[in-house]
């Protein structure tokens, strides 16, 4: 297989749908009396994704560049609200896709994993903030690698040196990153049932003897630059190589998945736009492993 959109495209399309196809209650539920929908979550999956890719922040200019440039590849294409409101129902069946397409690359079973949390900014001015539907989620942070104070969220992200995504959340600005860690290792209990010596890399914010031993007892042996009145810790050699490794793949998210640009103003449209970035590079990486790229997050084959 090559590197192209297209041929990306259709991988992923057979994929998902092979796997609604084999789990159908992984799709959302329809009334079984009314009207069929002329495209399949599959292909909308497909569709969300290439959006993605492309760097299509607006829904209505990504739906009229599809209607003129990708019926060849769609027998239909939906009207941007249609598309909008099919997305927003995609949301569960999207979480699930981004775990089953992970698990299906070699980097899977790496030992490594790195955790760090970027801000998605959602308003800028006073008045937007007062009148957001997303008050009471988002709030107002500080974000360190730019020296900077935002009003949204963060998306806390567990992925391996080669920026697959093992486990992510979508928390306020102000959440805890440690409970918000231990949450994701929760949800899941796949990431915890592994052989002893996963290694898990992260900045100093991730502290605390309790925190610690709780990962410990996971199996996970945490490595985290030492704070302020700290003794050096083990391995304090690689945390600067590695913080270049972990702004690239945040870079990646928001220099070429629009990230920051995501356009949500509702909790539900926040959520799966910031889902279809993180769908969008995990199958990047899951077809780049398929054909042996030497790259495994190069975007750059599928962005024209």
């Amino acid at each position: 297989m090559d590197a192209d959109l297209d041929t990306l495209a259709t991988a992923l399309y057979v994929r998902a749908d092979d796997l609604l196809k084999a789990h159908p209650h992984r799709a959302p539920e329809r009334p079984t009396i009314g009207f069929h929908p002329k495209i399949t979550d599959a292909e909308l999956i497909t569709l969300a994704v290439m959006q993605a890719l492309l760097g299509y922040t607006s829904e209505s200019r990504w739906l009229r560049f599809a209607h003129h440039q990708l019926r060849s590849l769609f027998s239909y294409l939906p009207q941007q609200p249609g598309y909008n409101k099919r997305l927003r129902q995609l949301g569960n069946t999207m979480t699930w896709l981004i775990a089953v397409l992970a698990r299906d690359t070699s980097f899977w079973t790496d030992e490594v994993w790195v955790v760090d949390s970027t801000p998605v900014e959602c308003a800028r001015s006073r008045e937007t903030v007062k009148r957001s539907e997303l008050a009471g989620w988002a709030a107002y942070g500080y974000c360190a690698s730019h020296s900077r104070y935002f009003w949204g969220l963060r998306l806390h992200l567990v992925y391996t040196l080669h920026g697959l995504p093992i486990g992510f959340a979508l928390t306020g600005a102000k959440a805890d990153e440690r409970d918000t860690l231990l949450g994701i290792l929760d949800a899941d209990p796949e990431l915890t049932d592994r052989p002893a010596g996963q290694t898990l890399i992260a900045d100093k914010h991730y502290y605390g003897r309790q925190f610690e031993a709780t990962l410990d007892q996971a199996g996970i042996d945490l490595l985290r630059p030492a704070r302020k009145g700290e003794p050096e810790r083990a391995g304090a050699k690689f945390f600067k190589p590695l913080r270049q490794v972990i702004e690239s793949i945040n870079d990646t998210f928001k220099g070429q998945l629009d990230l920051e640009q995501h356009g949500g103003h509702t909790p539900a449209g926040v959520w799966v736009r910031v889902l279809q970035r993180i769908l969008a590079l995990t199958a990047a990486i899951w077809h780049n492993d398929r054909i042996g790229a030497p790259v495994a997050r190069c975007l750059t084959a599928y962005d024209h």
